[in-house]
């Protein structure tokens, strides 16, 4: 089990965390639980519910979806993040490519860190910014039909659900 103060450093070097204060950062650190998965262990399924984040520590993990491996996340980064703003079923399936150290933020204690706290909601916002630019920029790169097209497309799709 990881002190407080190493809880802190660590999540330091998370985007979503990099510019808040670490006395905030304390306050996050004490809702965290560690989680530790094997090699080939399932973190959770696509279409779960969806009630935390995780943030890897330690170790690798596998995004996917029908089997085609969507990214691989190391260290600091993050999975998970929309179930903090939006409880939805899981977009994706996760799974430890090898031993992994991860921390678990449950929804509901976080949200009453963010009512306090704003600049960490900022932060979550940001990197879902990133993410989303960078799906834009992906599917423009590997399709042929104008990206408008794509995302209209599937903004259509969602909608019909």
């Amino acid at each position: 089990m990881l002190l407080t103060i190493e809880r802190v450093a660590l999540m330091k070097s998370v985007d979503i965390f990099a510019e808040t204060p670490e006395r905030i950062l304390a306050a996050v650190a004490r809702i965290v639980e560690e989680v530790e998965l094997a090699a080939g262990e399932s973190l959770f399924r696509e279409g779960d519910p969806g009630d935390c984040l995780y943030i890897v520590v330690e170790g690798e993990l596998r995004v996917y979806s029908r089997e085609r491996t969507l990214v691989l996340l190391g260290p600091g980064k993050i999975v998970g993040e929309l179930a903090l703003l939006d409880p939805e079923p899981r977009s994706a399936s996760v799974e430890a490519s090898r031993d992994t150290l991860l921390f678990r933020i449950d929804q509901e204690p976080f949200a009453e860190v963010m009512a306090d706290r704003p600049e960490i909601a900022l932060g979550i916002i940001r990197s879902l910014a990133r993410r989303i630019r960078q799906l834009g920029r992906t599917v423009a790169e590997t399709s042929t039909a104008p990206v408008a097209t794509v995302v209209t497309s599937a903004t259509d799709r969602q909608g019909a659900q």
